[in-house]
Formats: C-alpha cells, sequence, structure tokens
C-alpha cells in the first residue's frame, strides 16, 4: 500500500508538559480587560451600493435631518447611504480622548462600503452608557485583489472614549489572578512561587484557576509597581496530555507527555505492536516499538509505514477507546 503523510496537517508538541514561563502570560488580573462597545450608524457617500431603502435606513435618514433642521416630507431613499453596526474595544484604564480603533459592518443590504464615510455614532457598553463616539472615513482591505468582504470595513483611531471606567487599581488592598488554562498543579506553583519571591504568604490558590492576592503593606498605593514586578516572576507551568483533531481539515494538534500503554494496533495494511525492543523490525509488515512509548514514538513508526493523516485520526481515537492511550482526545 502506498500512502503519503501531510506533514503540512500535522502539528505535534513532544517537548515537556512542564516549562518557565513569566506570570503575565499565565494569568489575567481581575478588572484588567477589554470591554466591548457597539453602536448603531449611518455610512454615506457610497457610489450606488448601499441599501437603497428599507425601513431602517429610511427612518435614521429622516431622523437625522430632523436633528439638523430638516422636515423631509416624504420617505428617504438612497443608494448611497447603508446602515451599518460599529463596534470597538474599550481597553482596561481607557482615559478620555484616547482614540479606538473600530470596526463598521452593514446589516443592510449594501453590496459595498468602498468610499463611504461613518456619521457620528454613540458607542456603548452592556451597562447601555456611551463610552465613545466613532465616526470618519472607511478603509476596505484588497479592494485591488477583488475583496471578498467589501461589507465589512475599519476606521484606525476611529473612536475617541468620551467616558472612563472607574477602577481604582493603585488603591486596591488585594487582586484576584485567573489562570488563562485552568490547572491545580499550575495554580499550586504560582502560589508558591509569588510566596516565595515576596518573602511572605500572600498568595493564596482558591481552585484551579484563582489565585488571590493580598498586597504586602510595603506596596500599599504602589500596587502598579508590584505588578511590574509580579508578572515577571518565572513559573513552572504544567498542562494536561491532549490531542486536537480537526476531522474537516485532517489536522491533528498533540502536547503534553501523552502515552501508550502496551497494545498491538492493526489498521488496513497497518500493523503496530507496543512491547519488545524499540525500533525492531519484524516480518510480515509488523513494527515493534517500546513498551515505554509515547505518542512521538507512535507517529514515527507510523510514518515508516507512511500513514495519512485520516489513518493516524482513526487510530488514535481507537487507543483512547481502548484506553492504551494515556491522555484527551478533543475533536473540534
Amino acid at each position: 500500500m502506498k500512502l503519503f503523510l501531510a506533514l503540512s496537517l500535522l502539528v505535534f508538541s513532544f517537548a515537556s508538559s512542564a516549562k518557565m514561563t513569566r506570570l503575565k502570560e499565565v494569568v489575567d488580573v481581575k478588572g484588567v480587560r477589554d470591554n466591548p462597545l457597539v453602536g448603531y450608524g449611518l455610512v454615506i457617500g457610497l457610489n450606488g451600493t448601499g441599501d437603497g431603502g428599507g425601513e431602517i435606513t429610511n427612518t435614521s435618514l429622516k431622523r437625522m435631518f430632523q436633528k439638523l433642521g430638516l422636515n423631509p416630507q416624504s420617505e428617504v431613499t438612497s443608494k448611497n447611504v447603508a446602515a451599518v453596526i460599529v463596534t470597538a474595544k474599550l481597553p482596561p484604564f481607557g482615559r478620555l480622548g484616547q482614540k479606538l480603533d473600530i470596526t463598521v459592518s452593514s446589516i443592510g443590504d449594501a453590496s459595498s462600503l468602498a468610499g463611504g464615510t461613518l456619521l457620528v455614532t454613540p458607542l456603548k457598553g452592556g451597562d447601555g452608557n456611551v463610552y465613545g463616539v466613532a465616526s470618519g472615513p472607511l478603509s476596505i482591505g484588497g479592494l485591488k485583489r477583488g475583496s471578498k468582504f467589501a461589507t465589512t470595513g475599519s476606521i484606525p483611531g476611529g473612536a475617541t472614549i468620551e467616558r472612563e471606567l472607574e477602577v481604582n487599581f493603585d488603591k486596591k488592598d488585594s487582586l484576584r489572578l485567573s489562570l488563562k488554562n485552568p490547572d491545580f498543579t499550575t495554580a499550586a506553583r504560582v502560589e508558591r512561587t509569588i510566596n516565595q519571591e515576596l518573602g511572605g504568604k500572600y498568595a493564596i490558590a482558591k481552585d484551579a484557576t484563582t489565585v488571590d492576592l493580598i498586597i504586602p503593606v510595603q506596596y500599599k498605593r504602589k500596587v502598579v509597581q508590584l505588578m511590574a514586578i509580579v508578572e515577571n516572576f518565572q513559573v513552572t507551568t504544567d498542562r494536561i496530555a491532549k490531542i486536537v483533531i480537526n476531522e474537516k481539515t485532517g489536522t491533528i494538534v498533540a502536547g503534553g507527555d501523552v502515552e501508550l500503554k502496551p497494545v498491538a494496533i492493526s489498521h488496513g495494511d497497518l500493523s503496530i505492536e507496543i512491547k519488545g525492543d524499540a525500533g525492531e523490525a519484524k516480518p510480515g509488515n509488523v513494527y515493534f516499538v517500546d513498551k515505554k512509548s509515547t505518542l512521538n514514538d507512535l507517529v514515527k513508526s507510523l510514518n515508516a509505514f507512511g500513514a495519512t493523516p485520516e489513518d493516524l485520526i482513526s487510530i488514535f481515537q481507537t487507543l483512547k477507546r481502548n484506553g492504551a492511550l494515556i491522555g484527551e482526545i478533543e475533536l473540534i
């Protein structure tokens, strides 16, 4: 059987499951995050590629004219106008006057927003308050090559922050650190590392995700300086042994120390038996792998037979069901 392995579809990581990482890459700080903003607006100046009517667009145009002191008696219809949704992210500690990048997306039947200008659009947060105001000419990428998404554009620096979120970060007496990848082992190591480096019992791991940090007396009103130190602590992270499989594309990503128990595998013309001496070839198209094998050893053996990604996916799933594969399999 002549098979080939599409290496471009396979990604394997066989490094040790534990490595040293800066704390800032491992945790998020409660309250320090982006907040989504959204608004409804109109894009004008289109070259006949707008909505060309519609109740929402017509009503919006009428209200806009009324605010400008005009009072149209009939419906206003134009192919040069498009109704859009404007989105942005309010950064943590965003301040008045700070500029934000925005994305503008058509919600009507406009065929293109190219060449359009966004009228002044209030941007609201989840609490209903206006935190920013957006406006300006749109940029549509890839037009010369024929953009496939001409109904979505962006305006770099197209919004201005008009309202701040009160955080009072420097006045906090404690901080809550949340692991980006929940893990009991890593949480315990984060607690131990912080306490060792700060010289006291300041960090307490609450669960696999949460580590509470009490602000030391010497850092009262100096929380920024404390975090600048803490976020650069080196922590030994840990991760579970897992194989992620995308059956639609044939992509396989394996990380951690995925191990195998002694097992014999037969798949089509492929035969693998995990026992005996590593790499011992036997007659009858059978290849032996050492009983202390990891996934790396198995893949090398399968590669020797020219297994395809589809073969590997099927074999991994069967090994997991058999209990011979020590690790998780996630299908996406």
